[in-house]
């Protein structure tokens, strides 16, 4: 597609539905594909700006969409929402991506890198693993209280 400048993704686990658009904002395609339909088609795209509300998988879509030669860019969802027109559907969501991208004052938030992402994780993880022992602690007190031992 040789005209497309902007392409909004709303991510879903296993399907992605797509709206491009051309300088104008004109709709040129709505469409939906799976994982591996996505990447075959934004290959066969001429270098485009992709745009994707920040999710789960978004950080690791934008790694790939920008190593097929497109700009990546996410939104937080937040800034997606007041662009929603009509009742919520993937594609009003995808079109409203487009939307929010296309505003001048919009905020994008940087992809992560796998090792941020990576870092996260642990980060994550960790904190899980001080809240349990807490909890843990905490249980093994009040135990020992109800049978007088403090």
């Amino acid at each position: 597609m040789q005209n497309v400048t902007l392409i909004g993704i709303d991510l879903g686990k296993h399907s992605f539905h797509v709206h491009c658009q051309d300088k104008s904002g004109k709709a040129l395609l709505r469409k939906k594909f799976t994982r591996t339909k996505l990447i075959e088609f934004l290959a066969g795209c001429t270098s485009a700006t992709v745009v994707m509300e920040a999710c789960a998988g978004a950080h690791f879509m934008a790694r790939r969409i920008v190593d097929l030669g497109h700009e990546a860019k996410l939104i937080s969802p937040q800034f997606v929402r007041p662009f929603v027109k009509s009742n919520k559907n993937d594609f009003v969501d995808a079109e409203a991506i487009c939307e929010a991208a296309s505003r001048p004052s919009m905020r994008f938030v940087q992809p992560r890198t796998e090792a941020q992402q990576a870092m996260r994780a642990l980060h994550r993880v960790r904190e899980s693993l001080v809240r349990d022992k807490v909890k843990t602690t905490n249980q093994m007190h009040a135990f020992l209280l109800e049978f007088g031992i403090s």
